[in-house]
């Protein structure tokens, strides 16, 4: 019997296996899937490294995570600037120089953001002006006496007003203005659509935002939380880098690109394919397996899969977003220029397109005109889908938080990698996880349930 059996042989589980390797475990990875390296897999096609399941881009500000990885594979230099096409003009991701010129015809730093900040700010007076007409007189405005009590000047100029004879109408005038400058520096995002306006105006909001995200989510930008897009990446500058990170880049294709990064991983490992965890269980007692989760493989489980799944969706299914690719080889040397496109206008069913031999530098020409592409079709996730994007609303995350009390009472089970802690996790975050896990899971130590880490969403 092994120390540990671990489902999912994606980028969690690899790291994790490798480490509890090289500490003396023996470990055995399983997956539903025919292939290892879960939604980092990349496949060589006629000398251009494929990413299978979207483009991934490495990047981390971490040393010790960056180490780790270019110990096991060499990397490529490679700099993550998307472009945006919406109704047919380009421009630069992130929101630099580049993009306010094409959108504002400005070369210059504080003109662009100075005409940021003043969308920006009419975007809040506006709202708060809606806001404030929505609510009753009597609830939204504060008393005279409360007002002229918090401000010396508004009572003086209450004074002079009546002296004037036209109080009554100075004062409704000061308690209005009074109360929006109070609104104003008090506001708070209710929703997507209101935390960018505030943060980069209409302009950039309707032309590089709201039709993407509309086809992201699935839904109204008014209907998702202001959290998604609380750090919006603005530059008064031509810096082209999407990421901030001090380290960025691919695993060369000398390496096998992604799927060698696995490889590496899980040297020494005995892996199982086309083998799924809960199909296996499915044919124990459930007072068997619950007893024993390793399902006589091994001791203990380390579990990358949907957490609500092992617990066969006894509160209900989490939510999630899917994406559908469409792969297209075409007989041109160049499709678009660039490796990746999105596509922020409404009426592109698709959010963005990915060009693969841009991706890496060292891609190996097949001595024709050839290219490969891939479309990506934001999707609700259905039966048989890939879960990509974790949509935590309310209801997830109170189903999220009671599987994790069933989770309290299995202690020879631990949760990790993004479908496990049921997050958006960039890799460099699942490597440090995975790193922070193994030390964790050691016999006798400490018991860790489930991965707690913040993500840096993209």
């Amino acid at each position: 019997m092994k120390d540990f059996l671990i489902v999912g042989a994606g980028l969690y589980g690899s790291v994790i296996a490798h480490e509890l390797t090289r500490k003396g475990y023996s470990c055995i990875v399983i997956d539903k899937r025919g292939a290892s390296g879960g939604n980092i897999r990349t496949e060589m096609r006629e000398g251009i490294m494929v990413h299978e399941y979207g483009a991934h881009i490495f990047h981390t500000s971490d040393e010790q995570v960056w180490k780790f990885v270019t110990d096991l594979v060499p990397m490529s230099p490679f700099v993550h600037s998307p472009v945006a096409c919406f109704k047919g003009s380009f421009y630069s991701l992130p929101f630099n120089m580049h993009t306010f010129k094409a959108l504002f015809g400005t070369s210059e730093p504080e003109e662009a953001r100075a005409r940021i900040e003043k969308e920006a700010l009419g975007e809040k007076m506006r709202i708060v002006k809606e806001r404030r007409s929505r609510e009753s007189s009597s609830s939204a405005r504060t008393s005279y006496n409360d007002v002229t009590d918090q401000d010396p000047e508004v009572d003086q100029t209450c004074k002079v007003s009546r002296n004037t004879g036209t109080a009554e109408k100075n004062i409704e005038d000061i308690r209005d203005r009074f109360e929006e400058d109070r609104e104003i520096k008090e506001f708070v995002p209710a929703n997507l659509e209101e935390q960018a306006l505030v943060t980069v105006g209409r302009t950039v909001y309707e032309t590089l935002i709201k039709g993407y995200t509309a086809k992201q989510w699935g839904c109204d930008p008014r209907m998702l939380s202001a959290d998604i897009i609380k750090r919006i990446p603005i530059r008064y500058t031509y810096e082209e880098d999407y990421f901030n990170d001090r380290y960025e880049g691919l695993p060369s294709t000398e390496a096998g690109g992604y799927t060698g990064l696995i490889d590496r991983l899980l040297e020494g490992v005995e892996v199982r394919l086309d083998t799924d965890y809960l199909a296996l269980r499915e044919q124990r007692d459930p007072d068997t397996w619950y007893k024993d989760p390793g399902l006589g493989l091994a001791k203990r489980v380390i579990y990358s899969g949907a957490v609500d799944e092992f617990f066969c969706s006894c509160y209900g299914p989490l939510a999630y977003r899917s994406l559908r690719f469409e792969q297209e080889e075409l007989e041109t040397d160049d499709f678009q220029g660039h490796a990746v496109v999105n596509y922020t206008d409404s009426e592109s069913p698709f959010t963005r397109i990915i060009e693969h031999k841009h991706l890496t530098a060292d891609y190996r020409p097949s001595g024709r005109p050839f290219t490969i592409i891939t479309k990506e079709y934001p999707k609700l996730f259905a039966e048989g889908d890939e879960r990509f994007y974790p949509v935590r609303d309310n209801v997830s995350m109170e189903r999220y938080n009671k599987y994790m009390e069933l989770a309290a009472g299995c202690p020879l089970v631990a949760f990790g990698g993004r479908l496990g802690s049921y997050r958006y996790l960039d890799m460099d975050k699942v490597i440090k996880a995975a790193l922070e896990d193994a030390e964790r899971l050691r016999d006798g130590g400490e018991e860790r349930n489930t991965v707690k880490n913040d993500s840096d969403t993209v």
